[in-house]
């Protein structure tokens, strides 16, 4: 198998790791498991700029987040955006001072079936280097990841020839 150098580093590593899945797994098992790891991708992620936003008492159009812990003030349906949830979240720790206190964030409803988030609850936030992390304040286990523009667009789907 050749992978084009042009594309980026994280892009060629995610292609070696699925073609080496495909060569361990029977033909059928290849195709389910390309298509389950495809919609468990889609289902949680999304860019920052369509999953982060200011909340109404927020100014600015500032897409950053400190990392810390996270309190889920509201939840309700994403206007315009179906079979998503919009949750706002406000500060718990005081570290949050370069960044939004309170923001909105986007999260498709795929990606909160194995637990939901409820009002009240605390989320943990971790900045990453390809964006942010959400996950469970109580177990660590992440639900969401917000990629920076530009990892989100090297993940879009393109056809292979193998």
């Amino acid at each position: 198998m050749i992978i084009n150098s042009r594309l980026s580093l994280p892009l060629r590593a995610v292609c070696l790791a699925l073609f080496a899945a495909a060569c361990a797994l029977p033909a059928q098992a290849a195709s389910t498991a390309a298509s389950s790891a495809s919609s468990a991708g889609s289902a949680s992620s999304g860019s920052v700029s369509d999953s982060i936003g200011a909340s109404s008492n927020s100014s600015g159009d500032d897409k950053r987040v400190a990392a810390g812990r996270y309190r889920v003030i509201d939840i309700a349906a994403a206007p315009g955006k179906p079979g998503t949830t919009r949750m706002t979240l406000q500060a718990a720790d005081a570290g949050a001072k370069d960044a939004m206190r309170e923001f909105t964030l986007d999260v498709p409803n795929r990606a909160l079936a194995a637990r939901e988030v409820s009002k009240g609850e605390l989320v943990q936030v971790n900045a990453r280097e390809y964006g942010y992390e959400f996950a469970h304040a109580d177990t660590k286990q992440s639900f969401f990841l917000a990629l920076e523009d530009s990892w989100y667009r090297e993940l879009g789907s393109q056809k292979v020839a193998i």
